[in-house]
Protein backbone atom coordinates (compact mmCIF):
# COMPACT_ATOMS: atom_id res chain seq x y z
CA UNK A 1 0.00 0.00 0.00
CA UNK A 2 1.13 3.47 -0.85
CA UNK A 3 0.87 5.96 1.69
CA UNK A 4 0.69 9.58 0.38
CA UNK A 5 3.01 11.96 2.22
CA UNK A 6 1.06 14.78 4.38
CA UNK A 7 -0.50 17.25 2.65
CA UNK A 8 1.88 20.82 3.38
CA UNK A 9 0.38 22.84 6.44
CA UNK A 10 0.15 26.65 5.71
CA UNK A 11 1.57 27.16 9.23
CA UNK A 12 5.44 28.42 9.76
CA UNK A 13 7.16 28.64 12.86
CA UNK A 14 10.82 30.72 13.58
CA UNK A 15 13.14 29.49 15.88
CA UNK A 16 15.82 31.71 17.69
CA UNK A 17 17.38 31.99 20.69
CA UNK A 18 15.83 35.36 20.75
CA UNK A 19 12.83 36.30 20.11
CA UNK A 20 10.51 39.65 18.88
CA UNK A 21 9.79 40.28 22.54
CA UNK A 22 12.01 40.79 25.84
CA UNK A 23 10.46 42.07 29.65
CA UNK A 24 11.52 44.16 32.43
CA UNK A 25 10.25 44.62 35.72
CA UNK A 26 9.16 48.36 36.38
CA UNK A 27 7.70 49.95 39.20
CA UNK A 28 7.65 49.00 43.19
CA UNK A 29 4.74 45.83 42.46
CA UNK A 30 7.41 44.80 39.44
CA UNK A 31 5.22 44.88 37.20
CA UNK A 32 6.09 42.84 33.64
CA UNK A 33 6.68 45.10 30.69
CA UNK A 34 7.23 44.31 27.51
CA UNK A 35 9.27 45.66 24.68
CA UNK A 36 9.22 44.59 21.38
CA UNK A 37 11.93 44.50 18.95
CA UNK A 38 12.38 44.86 14.86
CA UNK A 39 14.33 43.11 12.21
CA UNK A 40 13.65 40.97 9.19
CA UNK A 41 12.28 37.94 11.08
CA UNK A 42 9.23 40.20 13.14
CA UNK A 43 8.46 41.48 9.37
CA UNK A 44 8.35 39.10 7.77
CA UNK A 45 6.67 36.93 9.94
CA UNK A 46 4.17 39.74 10.84
CA UNK A 47 3.50 39.92 6.90
CA UNK A 48 2.42 36.23 7.13
CA UNK A 49 -0.67 37.30 9.58
CA UNK A 50 -1.09 36.25 13.07
CA UNK A 51 -2.64 33.02 12.12
CA UNK A 52 -0.01 31.20 10.22
CA UNK A 53 3.41 32.10 11.93
CA UNK A 54 4.18 31.15 15.53
CA UNK A 55 7.85 32.16 16.60
CA UNK A 56 9.62 30.20 19.32
CA UNK A 57 12.58 31.74 21.34
CA UNK A 58 14.31 31.31 24.80
CA UNK A 59 13.53 33.49 28.16
CA UNK A 60 17.19 35.44 28.35
CA UNK A 61 16.67 37.19 31.72
CA UNK A 62 14.95 36.30 34.68
CA UNK A 63 12.44 38.96 33.78
CA UNK A 64 12.04 36.87 30.67
CA UNK A 65 11.74 33.69 32.71
CA UNK A 66 9.54 35.27 34.82
CA UNK A 67 7.07 36.14 31.80
CA UNK A 68 7.58 32.78 30.42
CA UNK A 69 6.26 31.17 33.73
CA UNK A 70 3.54 33.93 34.32
CA UNK A 71 1.92 32.80 30.54
CA UNK A 72 3.06 29.71 30.52
CA UNK A 73 5.37 30.12 27.62
CA UNK A 74 2.68 31.58 25.17
CA UNK A 75 2.86 35.28 25.65
CA UNK A 76 0.08 37.64 25.37
CA UNK A 77 -0.95 38.99 21.88
CA UNK A 78 -1.04 42.59 23.33
CA UNK A 79 2.64 42.16 24.31
CA UNK A 80 3.68 40.72 21.06
CA UNK A 81 1.78 42.99 18.72
CA UNK A 82 -0.90 40.30 17.94
CA UNK A 83 2.18 37.91 16.86
CA UNK A 84 2.55 34.50 18.23
CA UNK A 85 5.14 34.16 20.55
CA UNK A 86 5.94 30.84 22.39
CA UNK A 87 8.93 31.36 25.19
CA UNK A 88 10.77 28.57 26.57
CA UNK A 89 11.50 28.87 30.02
CA UNK A 90 15.30 26.58 29.78
CA UNK A 91 17.02 26.72 32.87
CA UNK A 92 19.20 29.28 33.84
CA UNK A 93 22.61 27.21 33.76
CA UNK A 94 21.23 25.41 30.65
CA UNK A 95 21.17 28.92 29.02
CA UNK A 96 23.89 30.13 30.31
CA UNK A 97 26.61 27.26 29.52
CA UNK A 98 24.85 27.26 25.64
CA UNK A 99 24.50 30.83 24.96
CA UNK A 100 27.86 31.86 26.84
CA UNK A 101 29.84 28.96 27.32
CA UNK A 102 29.53 27.34 23.35
CA UNK A 103 27.79 29.90 21.14
CA UNK A 104 29.53 33.17 21.88
CA UNK A 105 32.81 31.72 23.52
CA UNK A 106 33.38 28.92 20.89
CA UNK A 107 30.96 28.60 17.53
CA UNK A 108 31.54 32.56 17.47
CA UNK A 109 35.02 32.73 18.03
CA UNK A 110 35.64 29.96 15.39
CA UNK A 111 33.49 31.47 12.74
CA UNK A 112 34.96 34.51 12.49
CA UNK A 113 38.51 33.54 13.04
CA UNK A 114 38.78 35.15 16.90
CA UNK A 115 41.40 32.64 18.85
CA UNK A 116 45.10 33.48 19.72
CA UNK A 117 45.70 29.88 18.82
CA UNK A 118 48.87 29.01 20.68
CA UNK A 119 46.90 29.84 23.33
CA UNK A 120 43.24 29.04 22.70
CA UNK A 121 40.84 26.94 22.92
CA UNK A 122 41.38 24.69 25.40
CA UNK A 123 39.01 21.22 24.84
CA UNK A 124 38.56 20.15 28.39
CA UNK A 125 35.94 18.92 30.97
CA UNK A 126 34.63 22.88 31.30
CA UNK A 127 34.11 22.54 27.85
CA UNK A 128 32.18 18.92 27.87
CA UNK A 129 30.36 19.96 30.46
CA UNK A 130 28.80 23.39 28.71
CA UNK A 131 28.81 21.17 25.01
CA UNK A 132 26.28 19.06 27.04
CA UNK A 133 24.43 21.68 28.06
CA UNK A 134 24.59 22.93 24.42
CA UNK A 135 22.69 19.86 23.46
CA UNK A 136 20.02 20.28 26.24
CA UNK A 137 19.28 23.67 25.16
CA UNK A 138 18.65 22.25 21.15
CA UNK A 139 16.88 19.66 22.37
CA UNK A 140 14.35 22.29 24.35
CA UNK A 141 14.09 23.45 21.32
CA UNK A 142 13.27 20.68 18.62
CA UNK A 143 10.88 19.07 21.39
CA UNK A 144 8.72 22.30 21.29
CA UNK A 145 9.26 22.95 17.77
CA UNK A 146 8.02 19.32 17.42
CA UNK A 147 5.09 19.66 19.77
CA UNK A 148 3.55 22.62 18.55
CA UNK A 149 4.40 21.71 14.55
CA UNK A 150 1.46 21.06 12.34
CA UNK A 151 1.18 17.87 9.99
CA UNK A 152 3.59 19.16 6.91
CA UNK A 153 4.60 22.61 8.66
CA UNK A 154 7.49 25.19 7.50
CA UNK A 155 10.22 25.86 10.34
CA UNK A 156 13.17 28.39 10.11
CA UNK A 157 15.84 27.51 12.34
CA UNK A 158 18.29 30.23 12.83
CA UNK A 159 21.56 30.87 13.69
CA UNK A 160 24.98 29.15 15.12
CA UNK A 161 22.49 28.87 18.82
CA UNK A 162 20.82 26.12 17.16
CA UNK A 163 23.09 24.34 14.73
CA UNK A 164 21.94 20.91 16.15
CA UNK A 165 18.01 21.86 16.23
CA UNK A 166 17.25 20.51 12.49
CA UNK A 167 18.58 16.89 12.70
CA UNK A 168 16.95 16.45 16.27
CA UNK A 169 13.72 18.05 15.15
CA UNK A 170 14.16 15.62 11.30
CA UNK A 171 14.05 12.88 13.80
CA UNK A 172 11.11 13.67 15.85
CA UNK A 173 9.25 15.34 12.53
CA UNK A 174 10.26 13.93 9.89
CA UNK A 175 6.79 15.49 7.84
CA UNK A 176 8.01 18.74 8.20
CA UNK A 177 9.77 21.24 6.29
CA UNK A 178 13.10 22.69 7.94
CA UNK A 179 15.39 25.16 7.16
CA UNK A 180 18.41 26.45 8.68
CA UNK A 181 19.74 30.13 8.33
CA UNK A 182 23.36 30.95 9.53
CA UNK A 183 24.10 34.32 10.06
CA UNK A 184 27.27 34.19 10.80
CA UNK A 185 30.08 33.62 8.31
CA UNK A 186 31.31 29.77 7.91
CA UNK A 187 35.26 28.91 8.74
CA UNK A 188 36.46 27.26 6.24
CA UNK A 189 37.92 23.47 6.61
CA UNK A 190 41.24 23.88 8.19
CA UNK A 191 39.90 25.99 10.92
CA UNK A 192 36.73 24.51 11.47
CA UNK A 193 38.59 21.39 12.65
CA UNK A 194 40.04 23.78 15.55
CA UNK A 195 36.85 22.01 17.09
CA UNK A 196 36.99 18.75 18.76
CA UNK A 197 36.12 16.09 15.86
CA UNK A 198 33.02 14.70 16.78
CA UNK A 199 31.64 18.17 17.91
CA UNK A 200 32.48 19.29 14.74
CA UNK A 201 30.44 16.31 13.28
CA UNK A 202 27.53 16.88 15.33
CA UNK A 203 27.18 20.51 13.86
CA UNK A 204 27.63 19.37 10.50
CA UNK A 205 25.51 16.80 10.80
CA UNK A 206 22.62 18.70 12.84
CA UNK A 207 22.39 21.91 9.76
CA UNK A 208 22.26 18.76 7.65
CA UNK A 209 19.48 17.78 9.31
CA UNK A 210 17.40 20.39 7.61
CA UNK A 211 15.89 20.21 3.95
CA UNK A 212 17.65 23.10 2.84
CA UNK A 213 20.83 25.57 4.50
CA UNK A 214 20.62 28.62 3.84
CA UNK A 215 23.56 31.76 4.01
CA UNK A 216 24.08 35.39 3.47
CA UNK A 217 26.98 34.99 0.74
CA UNK A 218 27.88 32.44 -1.11
CA UNK A 219 31.42 32.45 0.38
CA UNK A 220 30.06 31.27 3.34
CA UNK A 221 27.95 28.83 1.63
CA UNK A 222 30.78 27.17 -0.19
CA UNK A 223 32.81 27.29 3.44
CA UNK A 224 30.27 24.94 4.74
CA UNK A 225 30.08 22.67 2.11
CA UNK A 226 33.99 22.47 2.18
CA UNK A 227 33.48 21.62 5.50
CA UNK A 228 30.89 18.81 4.79
CA UNK A 229 33.21 17.03 2.09
CA UNK A 230 36.18 17.54 4.11
CA UNK A 231 34.52 16.07 7.27
CA UNK A 232 31.94 13.98 6.65
CA UNK A 233 33.34 12.94 2.93
CA UNK A 234 29.87 14.25 2.05
CA UNK A 235 29.00 14.38 -1.65
CA UNK A 236 28.31 18.56 -2.70
CA UNK A 237 27.17 18.80 -5.89
CA UNK A 238 25.37 22.01 -7.79
CA UNK A 239 23.51 23.92 -4.48
CA UNK A 240 23.14 20.68 -2.83
CA UNK A 241 25.29 18.40 0.21
CA UNK A 242 24.66 14.43 0.49
CA UNK A 243 25.65 12.47 3.34
CA UNK A 244 24.11 9.60 4.11
CA UNK A 245 21.61 8.93 1.47
CA UNK A 246 20.04 12.59 2.67
CA UNK A 247 20.26 15.25 0.45
CA UNK A 248 20.13 19.28 1.84
CA UNK A 249 19.72 22.28 -0.48
CA UNK A 250 22.02 25.04 0.04
CA UNK A 251 20.71 28.39 -0.84
CA UNK A 252 22.07 32.13 -0.22
CA UNK A 253 19.86 34.93 0.94
CA UNK A 254 21.57 38.37 1.08
CA UNK A 255 19.75 40.17 3.89
CA UNK A 256 19.70 43.96 3.22
CA UNK A 257 18.56 47.37 4.53
CA UNK A 258 15.30 48.30 5.18
CA UNK A 259 14.86 51.68 3.15
CA UNK A 260 11.82 52.43 4.11
CA UNK A 261 11.74 52.15 7.93
CA UNK A 262 15.56 53.88 7.98
CA UNK A 263 14.17 57.02 5.98
CA UNK A 264 11.48 57.41 7.91
CA UNK A 265 12.91 56.76 11.35
CA UNK A 266 15.56 59.17 10.93
CA UNK A 267 13.46 61.85 9.98
CA UNK A 268 12.32 62.05 13.18
CA UNK A 269 12.44 64.94 15.89
CA UNK A 270 15.24 63.18 18.19
CA UNK A 271 17.15 62.46 15.40
CA UNK A 272 17.17 65.72 14.13
CA UNK A 273 18.14 66.72 17.59
CA UNK A 274 21.23 64.70 17.84
CA UNK A 275 22.32 65.77 14.43
CA UNK A 276 22.39 69.27 15.39
CA UNK A 277 24.31 68.45 18.36
CA UNK A 278 26.71 65.98 16.18
CA UNK A 279 27.40 68.93 14.18
CA UNK A 280 27.95 70.95 16.68
CA UNK A 281 30.49 68.94 18.60
CA UNK A 282 32.26 68.44 15.10
CA UNK A 283 32.25 71.61 14.40
CA UNK A 284 31.45 73.80 11.20
CA UNK A 285 33.51 72.60 8.12
CA UNK A 286 35.08 69.10 9.21
CA UNK A 287 34.48 66.22 7.43
CA UNK A 288 33.09 63.38 9.18
CA UNK A 289 34.79 59.59 9.28
CA UNK A 290 31.47 57.93 10.77
CA UNK A 291 31.42 54.27 12.03
CA UNK A 292 28.95 52.66 14.70
CA UNK A 293 29.20 48.94 16.15
CA UNK A 294 29.11 47.11 19.04
CA UNK A 295 31.98 46.73 20.79
CA UNK A 296 32.33 43.08 19.46
CA UNK A 297 35.70 41.59 18.76
CA UNK A 298 35.17 40.66 15.36
CA UNK A 299 33.89 44.80 14.58
CA UNK A 300 37.85 45.64 14.79
CA UNK A 301 37.08 48.92 16.58
CA UNK A 302 41.11 49.50 17.68
CA UNK A 303 42.78 48.59 14.21
CA UNK A 304 40.00 51.43 12.81
CA UNK A 305 40.96 53.78 15.10
CA UNK A 306 44.66 53.02 14.69
CA UNK A 307 44.02 53.38 11.02
CA UNK A 308 42.40 57.28 11.37
CA UNK A 309 45.71 57.55 14.25
CA UNK A 310 47.80 57.02 10.83
CA UNK A 311 45.85 59.09 8.79
CA UNK A 312 46.51 61.77 11.28
CA UNK A 313 50.10 61.30 11.24
CA UNK A 314 50.94 60.52 7.67
CA UNK A 315 49.30 63.47 6.30
CA UNK A 316 48.70 65.86 8.38
CA UNK A 317 47.05 68.13 5.84
CA UNK A 318 43.80 66.82 7.59
CA UNK A 319 44.64 68.20 11.35
CA UNK A 320 41.56 70.32 12.36
CA UNK A 321 40.30 69.47 9.10
CA UNK A 322 38.44 65.66 9.97
CA UNK A 323 36.73 64.43 13.00
CA UNK A 324 36.19 60.73 13.54
CA UNK A 325 32.62 60.15 15.17
CA UNK A 326 32.36 56.86 16.44
CA UNK A 327 30.11 54.90 18.25
CA UNK A 328 31.02 51.61 20.14
CA UNK A 329 28.27 50.36 22.28
CA UNK A 330 29.08 47.97 24.70
CA UNK A 331 28.60 43.97 23.79
CA UNK A 332 28.73 41.01 26.02
CA UNK A 333 29.78 42.45 28.84
CA UNK A 334 29.21 39.62 31.02
CA UNK A 335 32.29 37.85 29.23
CA UNK A 336 35.89 38.94 30.17
CA UNK A 337 37.71 39.40 27.48
CA UNK A 338 34.79 41.74 25.79
CA UNK A 339 34.76 44.14 28.97
CA UNK A 340 38.47 44.66 28.31
CA UNK A 341 37.83 45.30 24.46
CA UNK A 342 35.92 48.20 25.16
CA UNK A 343 38.27 49.80 27.50
CA UNK A 344 40.72 49.40 25.07
CA UNK A 345 38.32 51.16 22.41
CA UNK A 346 38.23 53.95 25.19
CA UNK A 347 41.40 54.15 25.81
CA UNK A 348 42.97 54.41 21.84
CA UNK A 349 40.23 57.34 21.33
CA UNK A 350 41.17 58.93 24.19
CA UNK A 351 44.85 58.82 23.58
CA UNK A 352 44.47 60.07 20.00
CA UNK A 353 42.60 62.75 21.21
CA UNK A 354 45.52 63.61 24.08
CA UNK A 355 48.38 63.94 21.26
CA UNK A 356 46.12 65.10 18.64
CA UNK A 357 43.63 67.19 19.78
CA UNK A 358 44.04 70.74 20.31
CA UNK A 359 41.45 73.80 21.18
CA UNK A 360 38.39 73.74 19.41
CA UNK A 361 39.61 70.33 17.36
CA UNK A 362 38.30 67.39 19.11
CA UNK A 363 39.83 64.53 16.35
CA UNK A 364 37.67 61.26 18.12
CA UNK A 365 33.85 61.78 19.36
CA UNK A 366 33.39 58.86 20.96
CA UNK A 367 30.22 57.61 22.27
CA UNK A 368 30.18 54.12 24.24
CA UNK A 369 26.43 54.00 24.78
CA UNK A 370 23.47 52.55 22.68
CA UNK A 371 21.60 55.53 20.91
CA UNK A 372 19.74 54.39 18.03
CA UNK A 373 18.62 58.23 17.31
CA UNK A 374 22.06 59.20 17.37
CA UNK A 375 23.73 56.17 15.32
CA UNK A 376 21.15 57.07 12.36
CA UNK A 377 22.07 60.92 13.27
CA UNK A 378 25.63 60.07 12.37
CA UNK A 379 24.32 58.09 9.62
CA UNK A 380 22.78 61.32 7.81
CA UNK A 381 26.36 63.48 8.73
CA UNK A 382 29.20 60.99 6.81
CA UNK A 383 30.84 61.91 4.81
CA UNK A 384 32.89 58.30 5.00
CA UNK A 385 31.69 55.44 6.48
CA UNK A 386 34.38 53.38 8.36
CA UNK A 387 33.47 49.44 8.18
CA UNK A 388 36.37 47.23 9.12
CA UNK A 389 35.34 44.11 10.48
CA UNK A 390 38.03 41.18 10.77
CA UNK A 391 35.21 38.92 9.63
CA UNK A 392 31.13 39.28 9.51
CA UNK A 393 28.38 37.83 7.87
CA UNK A 394 26.92 40.25 6.23
CA UNK A 395 27.20 43.88 8.06
CA UNK A 396 24.24 45.92 7.73
CA UNK A 397 26.17 49.04 9.05
CA UNK A 398 27.56 48.77 5.42
CA UNK A 399 24.18 49.14 4.02
CA UNK A 400 22.29 51.74 6.10
CA UNK A 401 24.88 54.20 6.16
CA UNK A 402 24.49 54.96 2.06
CA UNK A 403 20.52 54.56 2.11
CA UNK A 404 20.61 57.94 4.43
CA UNK A 405 23.61 59.45 3.85
CA UNK A 406 22.63 63.46 3.23
CA UNK A 407 26.49 64.12 2.22
CA UNK A 408 26.44 60.40 -0.42
CA UNK A 409 29.06 59.07 1.99
CA UNK A 410 32.28 56.78 0.58
CA UNK A 411 32.65 53.85 1.79
CA UNK A 412 35.61 52.08 3.19
CA UNK A 413 34.67 48.38 3.20
CA UNK A 414 36.38 45.26 5.04
CA UNK A 415 37.07 42.78 2.02
CA UNK A 416 36.25 40.25 4.85
CA UNK A 417 32.80 41.65 5.49
CA UNK A 418 29.87 39.49 3.51
CA UNK A 419 29.07 42.86 2.29
CA UNK A 420 31.77 43.25 0.14
CA UNK A 421 30.40 40.32 -2.25
CA UNK A 422 27.51 42.98 -3.01
CA UNK A 423 29.08 46.41 -2.26
CA UNK A 424 32.46 45.90 -3.01
CA UNK A 425 32.46 47.41 -6.47
CA UNK A 426 31.55 50.55 -5.42
CA UNK A 427 33.53 50.77 -2.01
CA UNK A 428 36.96 51.33 -1.19
CA UNK A 429 38.13 47.82 -0.23
CA UNK A 430 40.71 47.03 2.12
CA UNK A 431 42.30 44.51 4.26
CA UNK A 432 41.50 44.86 7.67
CA UNK A 433 44.64 43.80 9.15
CA UNK A 434 46.84 46.39 7.49
CA UNK A 435 46.51 49.97 9.38
CA UNK A 436 48.68 51.53 6.60
CA UNK A 437 46.46 50.34 3.65
CA UNK A 438 42.99 51.46 5.79
CA UNK A 439 44.80 54.54 6.33
CA UNK A 440 44.94 55.24 2.34
CA UNK A 441 42.15 53.94 1.87
CA UNK A 442 40.28 56.61 4.10
CA UNK A 443 42.41 59.56 2.49
CA UNK A 444 41.21 58.35 -0.88
CA UNK A 445 37.64 58.09 0.32
CA UNK A 446 38.30 61.64 2.04
CA UNK A 447 39.26 62.88 -1.33
CA UNK A 448 37.17 61.99 -3.61
CA UNK A 449 35.33 64.60 -6.02
CA UNK A 450 31.40 64.95 -5.02
CA UNK A 451 29.83 63.56 -8.50
CA UNK A 452 32.17 60.77 -8.33
CA UNK A 453 30.75 59.95 -4.63
CA UNK A 454 27.14 60.67 -5.46
CA UNK A 455 27.53 58.12 -7.84
CA UNK A 456 29.30 55.38 -6.02
CA UNK A 457 26.14 56.07 -3.24
CA UNK A 458 23.99 55.70 -5.51
CA UNK A 459 25.01 52.34 -6.50
CA UNK A 460 25.53 51.62 -2.99
CA UNK A 461 21.79 52.44 -1.58
CA UNK A 462 20.45 50.23 -4.58
CA UNK A 463 22.42 46.94 -4.38
CA UNK A 464 22.05 47.57 -0.27
CA UNK A 465 18.52 47.54 -0.21
CA UNK A 466 17.58 44.82 -3.13
CA UNK A 467 16.73 42.24 -0.53
CA UNK A 468 15.10 44.22 2.32
CA UNK A 469 13.79 42.09 5.68
CA UNK A 470 11.03 41.45 4.73
CA UNK A 471 11.81 39.83 0.88
CA UNK A 472 14.31 37.84 2.69
CA UNK A 473 12.83 36.61 4.88
CA UNK A 474 9.91 35.19 2.29
CA UNK A 475 12.20 34.50 0.03
CA UNK A 476 14.03 31.41 2.24
CA UNK A 477 10.41 30.33 3.26
CA UNK A 478 9.39 30.49 -0.87
CA UNK A 479 12.39 28.13 -1.00
CA UNK A 480 12.13 25.78 0.99
CA UNK A 481 8.02 25.50 0.46
CA UNK A 482 9.41 25.09 -3.42
CA UNK A 483 11.62 22.15 -2.90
Amino acid sequence: MTVEPPEPSGQVLVASNRGPVSYTRSGADGTLTARRGGGGLVSGLSALGADAGTWVCAALSDDDRAAAEAYGGRLPAEDTGGQSVLMLDIPRETFEAAYNGVANSVLWFVHHLLYQTPLEPVFDEGFEAAWARYRAYNRAFADALAEEAEQGAAVLVQDYHLALVPGLLAKRRPDLRIGHFSHTPWAPPDLFRVLPDEVARELLLGILGADRAAFLTGRWAGAFTDCCAALLGAEVGEGTVTHQGRTTRIGVHGLGADAEFLRERASRTDVDERLAELRERVGPGRATIVRVDRTELSKNIVRGLLAYRRLLTDRPEWHGRVVHVAFAYPSRQDLAIYREYTAEVSRVAEAINADFGRDGWTPVVLHVKDDFARSLAAYRMADVALVNPIRDGMNLVAKEVPVISENGAALVLSREAGAAEELGADALLVNPYDIAGTAEALHRALTLDQPTRAAHAKRLAEAATALPPTAWFLAQLDALRGW
